[in-house]
C-alpha cells in the first residue's frame, strides 16, 4: 500500500524558508542580524543595508541616498542599474541564463568578438572565468607553460586575488597569513614598486613572468614613472620573460585609457580582467596575446562558469556603454575636475592616481575621514595604507556630484 504524501514533509525537516513577499519591508537591524548570524565573518562592512541603485546614488532600506564613490570596489564601471545593461540583462534571462562550454552560445560569440576588437595590438583570444582571483591563476598556468619556467617576480604592496595561486604573488602578508600558502610563496621574488633595477636583478633564466598591478590600487592608489612601466617591457623582452598586467580595476576607461598600458605605449603579454568589465554580474578574463595562445591546449584548463549567456550579455552591454557614452574620456576629463575641486581642503597632502581611480592621501587617519563622509551621505574606500581613501565613483559621476564630494570633504576635515 502507498503511503499518501505527507505536504508537510519539506517544511518539517528544514524548518520555514526564510522568503519574505516581495511588499514586505525589513528592518535594517534584522537584515543585519540575518547576515551575521548566517555568512562566515570574512568581511568588514560599513553599518548600512544598500537595496537599490541607480547611477551613481545608491539607496539604503529605509530610503536614505548615498553618493557612491567606491563603485562597490571598482564594479560599478557604468553606474548602477545602466538601462542599457539592465535590458540586455533582462533580455538574456528570459531567453537563456546559462549552458556550459560544452556548447557555442550567441551571446559568448558576440561579446568574445567585441572584446577582441578593442584589445590591444597583438591580442587575438580571451578565457571567461568568473573572478580576478580566477583570472589571476588562469594566467600564472598560462606563463609557467608557455615558458616552461616556474618563477614569478611580483611586486611589495601587491593584491592579486585570495585563491591559493593568486594569494603567492600578493604581497600583504595579512591575505596570506595561516593558510600554508609556503609552496607556491617560495617560487615568488617580490620586488619593490616602482623600481626596474630590483625586477632586473630579479629576473632570471627561471622566471616565467613578471606580475604587475599598472596602479596600486588596494596598496594607496600608488603609480610608477611612465619610462618604469617602459623598462619592464624591456627587461621581459630580453629574458624572454612574459608581462602580466592585472586590469582588474584599471581597465575599460578608468584611468582615462581603454588599458592601462596605453599611457605608456606598453603592451604585456597576458591581461587579467574582472570588476567593472560586466557592470556587476560576477565575470573575469584573461586576455592572451597570439603568440602564447597558440600554446594552449584543449581541456587544459576551464570554469564551469565562464562565459555564461547572462554574463556576455551584461558585458556586451558594459563594453558598449563604455564605447558609446565615451566614458573613457569622461574618465579623463573629470580627473582634472576632481583636482581642482578638491585642491586647498584642509589636511589633504596628495591626490594620486589616474582618472576616476584616485587616492586622497591626508595627514590624519584616512578612516576618520571615511566615517564622516558616510555621516554625510557618502560612500568611499579605504586603503592597506591608513592615511589613502579610495575614490573610484561609476564612470557616469557629474560634476555635480564631485562639488557634492568637495563640500562634503571640506565639512568633514575642517572638523578633525
Amino acid at each position: 500500500m502507498t503511503a499518501a504524501p505527507d505536504a508537510n514533509r519539506g517544511a518539517g525537516r528544514f524548518g520555514p524558508i526564510f522568503v519574505p513577499p516581495p511588499d514586505a519591508h525589513l528592518d535594517a537591524a534584522t537584515i543585519i542580524a540575518v547576515e551575521e548570524a548566517a555568512e562566515l565573518p570574512t568581511y568588514v562592512k560599513l553599518p548600512v543595508v544598500i537595496t537599490r541603485g541607480a547611477g551613481v546614488m545608491l539607496y539604503d532600506v529605509d530610503g536614505r541616498a548615498y553618493y557612491d564613490f567606491y563603485s562597490g570596489h571598482a564594479v560599478a564601471l557604468t553606474g548602477h542599474c545602466h538601462p542599457q545593461v539592465v535590458a540586455a540583462i533582462t533580455r538574456q534571462a528570459q531567453q537563456l541564463i546559462f549552458y556550459s562550454n560544452v556548447v557555442y552560445n550567441d551571446a559568448r560569440a558576440v561579446y568574445a568578438a567585441a572584446l577582441m576588437k578593442v584589445a590591444p595590438q597583438g591580442y587575438g583570444r580571451v578565457f571567461f572565468c568568473n573572478s580576478g582571483a580566477e583570472a589571476t591563476e588562469t594566467a600564472l598556468k598560462i606563463a609557467r607553460k608557455f615558458t616552461a619556467r616556474s618563477r614569478m617576480v611580483a611586486m611589495e604592496g601587491s593584491f592579486h586575488g585570495r585563491t591559493a595561486g593568486a594569494l603567492s604573488i600578493t604581497h600583504n602578508r595579512k591575505y596570506r597569513s595561516g593558510f600554508g600558502i609556503g609552496p607556491l610563496e617560495s617560487l615568488v621574488s617580490f620586488v619593490p614598486f616602482g623600481s626596474a633595477a630590483a625586477v632586473a636583478a630579479a629576473v632570471g633564466q627561471d622566471t616565467a613572468a613578471v606580475v604587475i598591478e599598472p596602479i596600486q590600487s588596494i596598496a594607496g592608489v600608488r603609480l610608477a614613472p611612465p619610462r618604469y612601466y617602459q623598462e619592464l617591457r624591456e627587461i621581459c623582452d630580453a629574458t624572454g620573460t612574459l608581462l602580466i598586467f592585472d586590469e582588474a580595476q584599471t581597465a575599460f576607461g578608468r584611468t582615462g585609457k581603454m588599458w592601462a598600458g596605453e599611457h605608456w605605449a606598453v603592451i604585456p603579454d597576458l591581461i587579467m580582467l574582472s570588476k567593472g568589465i560586466a557592470s556587476g554580474v560576477p565575470m573575469g578574463a584573461t586576455l592572451v596575446s597570439s603568440r602564447i595562445a597558440e600554446s594552449v591546449q584543449v581541456e587544459e584548463h576551464g570554469s564551469t562558469f565562464g562565459g555564461s549567456p547572462l554574463a556576455c550579455a551584461a558585458a556586451a552591454a558594459t563594453l558598449e556603454t563604455v564605447i558609446g557614452q565615451d566614458l573613457t574620456g569622461r574618465a579623463a576629463l573629470l580627473e582634472g575636475v576632481v583636482r581642482e575641486c578638491l585642491q586647498g581642503l584642509p589636511h589633504l597632502v596628495e591626490i594620486r592616481g589616474l582618472g576616476l581611480l584616485l587616492g586622497l592621501r591626508f595627514d590624519i587617519p584616512a578612516k576618520a575621514v571615511q566615517d564622516g563622509l558616510l555621516a554625510q551621505g557618502i560612500i568611499i574606500g579605504t586603503s592597506a595604507d591608513p592615511t589613502v581613501l579610495r575614490l573610484m565613483p561609476p564612470l557616469v559621476v557629474e560634476e555635480q556630484h564631485i562639488a557634492h564630494l568637495a563640500h562634503a570633504l571640506r565639512v568633514v576635515l575642517s572638523a578633525l
